[in-house]
């Protein structure tokens, strides 16, 4: 049958018009290759360290004084200069180079955020990388996700002496805030800084931003904090620090015999590109000389240009990382432990059997030390629900990693976010006016802290702050002023969007465990670690059948946090096997009845709980099937003890 001309033009068109869309899906790809590829530096291209040529002279007065010259203080001070401001960067440490965590503690892998939401142009390649901006720009300097760390400090410095406003002053003797008092408002209003020569001298500034990594003049200056895990009842418990090291003899023969490892596991855990590399994990087995002090997890290695490594691996126990005495003993347990390690290294993998220690990070890597109280508190709920905020300048994606806190603890991954906002409310303090606080000591709780705390989330905070002076400042407010007009804050969003940052709202469809009956009682169990959601998000579950050996640790984790007195693992004496057994209603009840005190029988235990405020006679009635609980029903029961107990 004849073909109509018609249906032949179409056809045509149709291919004509498929010709033309991978062209410029090819342009694009050429395009982006170009784009990602004209500045970076390639491995095995050693660049010699730029000398950093600091001021010699301070002013009396900025506009805006940016307090510590890790990645966020960098961020910070080029916001503000790039906003017009004059700018003081001045850092306390014994520091040449910039780049803090990153290059003097050699932390050279990066943690970053991915655009969970939006699907990748090409298969096969990477998500988007949320947080553009100043991170972007520096990023792109660099050799990709793991970099040299002179190439990075080579980056940071090109940033800061390309800003004609930045006056940048190292190696201050101390830093301390000026303060000013108003109608009992307290004030920020300059540092003084003492100076190399051992002088001092007061610098006035209309904002001060702390871009320090334990947010010093921020506690200097009266701001509240938590400490460690102190808002889940022990103040005590910090993540481990760790003591980066080198290893040289790395040759490209060795990297690839890594690669070839690595790849061939069959973990999905590890793996291995040019740069980087992730796994080995048979060294959490490592067993340490200072068992009570250290301990070993798999390695994270990223590659030097000068055929050597970086390993970030090595955990060490219960340090203080606000006390230099309990900082400088980290280094010494490091120290003495790594011989072993390295010797440990070449026993179980022929790829190491010649590469030799070459020393460790003049700098420690510190996890978390302060959690500052600011106008808002990023919370676990927040993440795990994904949830926009208004006044949103950053994204985090990052799983939400809670390293060891001593050598016994397994660590966790909390939750896997799709894509969460940052509040600018959390880098405005509470109590004290003319500052800002960024980076991972910004107001956050210890749990998404571990996701929050990534350097891409702290540069972005920090970008924000620098823009975030410069319209308070022309606008004659405070910074808490400016947190709470959305007027202001939107202005604020549209010049942090002028500077390459994407802030438009986030809308992720509700996770699975969000509709699921218990869901309000595993936010109250996710709230205080007792629940783990995992990298995939499974643990939230609230549907599996629940059992008495479940119930009695949840309940042991909830006297813990809130100073219960009672022995919740007293209510399963008689039951034969526990973790098998099905959970009653009545044997839930006892559990928590146990916990806060209560002598009662379990048959007893509904009843006088409800009598007593700590358990609802609706969540009872809301159990489906009181012979067999599920996670959820115990969840929502723990729940109402919980809100009682924070009554009292």
């Amino acid at each position: 049958m004849a073909q109509d001309p018609m249906d032949r033009r179409l056809r045509r068109k149709n291919v004509m018009v498929l010709i033309i869309v991978i062209l410029f899906i090819c342009l694009v790809g050429v395009a982006a290759f170009f784009y990602y590829t004209m500045d970076r530096q390639t491995v095995g291209d050693p660049k010699a360290l730029e000398k950093v040529e600091p001021v010699k002279q301070l002013k009396n007065e900025y506009d805006v004084v940016v307090v510590g010259t890790d990645p966020e203080g960098v961020a910070a001070a080029v916001s503000a200069s790039r906003n017009g401001l004059k700018t003081l960067l001045v850092d306390g440490h014994d520091r040449d180079i910039l780049g803090g965590l990153m290059t003097l503690g050699w932390l050279n892998s990066l943690d970053h955020n991915y655009d969970n939401e939006k699907n990748s142009l090409f298969p096969g390649s990477k998500p988007e990388i949320l947080n553009k901006g100043i991170f972007t720009e520096w990023y792109d300097q660099v050799e990709g996700d793991s970099f040299d760390v002179v190439t990075a400090a080579n980056a940071f410095y090109k940033l800061v002496k390309n800003e004609k406003n930045i006056d940048l002053y190292l190696r201050a003797g101390a830093i301390e805030p000026i303060m000013a008092d108003n109608a009992g408002t307290k004030r920020v209003v300059g540092v003084t800084v003492t100076k190399t020569d051992g002088a001092k001298q007061a610098i006035t500034a209309k904002s001060v931003i702390d871009a320090t990594q334990d947010a010093d003049v921020a506690a200097a200056a009266g701001v509240p904090f938590t400490i460690g895990r102190e808002d889940i009842g022990d103040k005590a418990a910090r993540m481990a620090v760790t003591l980066v090291f080198r290893l040289k003899n790395v040759t490209p023969d060795v990297w690839n015999q890594i690669k070839k490892r690595l790849k061939d596991d069959g973990d999905p855990g590890t793996d291995a590109n040019e740069l980087s590399a992730w796994g080995y994990g048979e060294m959490q087995k490592y067993p340490p000389e200072n068992k009570e002090r250290v301990k070993m997890r798999g390695l994270n290695i990223g590659r030097q240009n000068d055929n050597s490594i970086l390993i970030n691996a090595l955990q060490i126990f219960g340090i203080d990382g606000l006390d230099p005495k309990s900082r400088a003993e980290a280094f010494e347990i490091g120290k003495k432990e790594l011989p072993y390690v390295v010797a440990h290294m070449k026993k179980l993998y022929p790829e190491f059997a010649n590469v030799e220690l070459e020393g460790t990070a003049p700098e420690l890597y510190v996890r978390e030390t302060r959690h500052m109280v600011g106008e808002y508190r990023l919370s676990m709920v927040d993440v795990m629900e994904n949830r926009d905020q208004w006044d949103r300048i950053g994204f985090g994606s990052y799983s939400v990693d809670i390293q060891r806190i001593s050598p016994t603890d397994s660590g966790a991954v909390m939750s896997h976010p799709v894509k969460y906002a940052i509040p600018f409310r959390s880098i405005v303090p509470q109590k004290v006016d003319g500052l800002l606080v960024v980076g991972r000591s910004a107001s956050f709780d210890t749990l998404p802290h571990g996701s929050a705390r990534v350097i891409p989330v702290g540069m972005a905070t920090a970008e924000a702050a620098g823009a975030a002076s410069k319209l308070a400042i022309d606008s004659g407010i405070s910074f808490r002023e400016l947190s709470a007009s959305k007027d202001k804050v939107a202005a604020l969003q549209a010049q942090l969007n002028k500077q390459g940052m994407e802030l438009e709202p986030s809308k992720v469809k509700p996770q699975p465990y969000m509709s699921q009956k218990g869901y309000e009682g595993l936010k109250t169990l996710v709230s205080m670690g007792l629940v783990v959601g995992g990298y995939d998000n499974a643990g939230f579950d609230t549907t599996p059948v629940s059992n008495p050996q479940r119930m009695a640790n949840l309940m042991s984790g909830v006297k813990r946090i809130h100073k219960l007195t009672g022995d919740p693992n007293a209510a399963l004496a008689g039951i034969t096997d526990p973790a098998k057994a099905s959970l009653t209603l009545e044997q839930a009840a006892l559990t928590m009845a146990r916990a806060v005190g209560l002598n009662v029988t379990a048959g007893q235990a509904v009843q006088e709980l409800q009598t007593k405020g700590y358990l609802k006679k609706e969540t009872v009635d809301g159990i489906e099937d009181k012979s067999k609980l599920i996670n959820g029903d115990a969840y929502m029961m723990i729940r109402d003890l919980v809100n009682k107990v924070k009554q009292l």
